[in-house]
């Protein structure tokens, strides 16, 4: 089995001491760093995720802060969302485009004031894009990483621990909205949010140095809720219909092929750099778009893309898939051609361990 080589390239974060001692077995590499992607397997610590509560090192979502009196120009010249709406405290889900229109990055972005941002970002150097951006159109605006590093809370016990640690006031938090609460004197952004659909909450880190003081206040105070160190689970996603920036969507993709069209406002978002390019797509409509997919039979690793085919004609691709124990079936993301969309639709899927069949469904299990 191949080794990943450290080096300074290769960041670990604030809470990796936590993880490696948690008995993590697989990372991948996401914004430079080390993301754990399995503990025990797969399938257990899905199982889990839906039982109980587990503690995900997340601090790959590297935080891009724009600070300033173009902040929030900035911010929209990035998205084909309307932020007129955003207050202080609140999360949006923001596709960003460049000036084709393509998807360059889906993060999450925090308004903390009238004048400062940051955006939560996807595995991308969506950094080096805003700071051109910034330069380009000569803006007053800061932009940097600060030492932010998030720590996801996730399961149906998730507000019971968070409770535990940071008062019950917690539990207040409606569902992409924040606040600020303490951990040992300092006062961290502590948001309803997450990438899984069994609900929770990210905790923003403030400080390095309290990366692992966090991390065991949680595993001291969960001892009787069964908490585990987890981590974003494939099977649980694709379930959930979440998509992964690099694996269902690139920047060959627009927000309307992603399904991401209720997400944007081009007509009143006005500065998007993408603008011009998405307004046409929305006039004319995608031709292909992501559907959620059954694939019949066992399943091999989906490392690759898989073509999708109909009459020996290739309409679409799988980019993310994995078998169900609950649902007992291959459950998948694909990208599939408008002809070829519609539900109940069946396709073939051309794996490295040979053709499964597919169809086509009208909605994700969970």
């Amino acid at each position: 089995m191949a080794l990943l080589s450290p080096s300074r390239r290769l960041r670990r974060t604030p809470f990796s001491d936590g993880v490696e001692a948690a008995g993590v077995k697989a990372f991948t590499v996401y914004n430079h760093m080390l993301l754990p992607t399995v503990f025990e397997s797969a399938e257990e610590d899905y199982r889990h995720l839906k039982s109980a509560v587990q503690v995900w090192d997340v601090a790959v979502e590297r935080q891009v802060e724009l600070r300033g009196p173009d902040a929030g120009k900035l911010m929209q010249m990035l998205t084909p969302r309307d932020l007129r709406g955003m207050l202080p405290g609140m999360c949006y889900y923001l596709p960003m485009v460049d000036e084709t229109g393509g998807m360059l990055n889906d993060p999450v972005g925090l308004m903390l004031a009238d004048d400062r941002y940051w955006v939560s970002i996807a595995d991308s150097d969506l950094l080096f894009w805003i700071k051109g951006i910034a330069y380009g159109y000569r803006l007053d605006v800061l932009i940097d990483e600060p030492d932010i590093s998030p720590l996801a809370v996730q399961g149906p016990k998730a507000d019971d621990l968070m409770a535990r640690v940071f008062g019950d006031s917690v539990r207040d938090l409606r569902f992409f909205r924040f606040g600020m609460f303490d951990f040992e004197g300092r006062s961290m952004v502590v948001a309803r949010s997450g990438y899984s659909k069994q609900g929770g909450f990210e905790i923003y880190l403030n400080g390095s140095d309290l990366g692992m003081p966090l991390w065991n206040a949680l595993f001291e105070a969960g001892r009787d809720l069964e908490v585990r160190a987890g981590c974003p689970n494939l099977i649980e996603r694709i379930e959930g219909g979440l998509l992964s920036y690099g694996n269902d969507m690139t920047r060959e993709n627009t927000p309307h092929e992603c399904g991401l069209g209720r997400f944007c406002s081009t007509q009143t978002a006005i500065g998007c750099v993408g603008r011009d390019a998405l307004l046409r797509v929305a006039k004319d409509g995608p031709v292909r778009q992501v559907r959620p997919l059954e694939i019949m039979g066992p399943l091999p690793p989906c490392d690759r893309i898989w073509p999708l085919v109909a009459d020996d004609e290739r309409v679409g691709q799988v980019t993310s898939a994995a078998t169900s124990p609950d649902f007992g079936t291959g459950v998948a993301i694909g990208m599939v051609r408008m002809t070829h969309w519609k539900p109940d639709t069946r396709l073939t899927v051309e794996t490295q361990d040979g053709q499964r069949e597919a169809v086509v469904k009208d909605k994700f299990w969970i």
